[in-house]
């Protein structure tokens, strides 16, 4: 699956930008499939466990 990092380390710009799509959150990673917002790695650990990561990656594939 291709991806886009941005770094945003010491950006206060970038970080506000991220946060807004992010629903207020600061933490990185934030994690977008297809922009949709999945959240942190927790949640990205916790859609795989549940099974539902590959099909979200398969979509955003095309």
């Amino acid at each position: 699956v291709d991806y886009t990092e941005y770094k945003i380390d010491g950006d206060d710009n970038a970080r506000n930008q991220m946060a807004e799509r992010a629903n207020g959150g600061r933490t990185v990673p934030q994690i977008f499939i297809n922009n949709q917002h999945i959240g942190g790695c927790d949640e990205l650990y916790d859609l795989d466990g549940k099974g539902q990561l590959e099909s979200l990656l398969t979509q955003a594939a095309g």
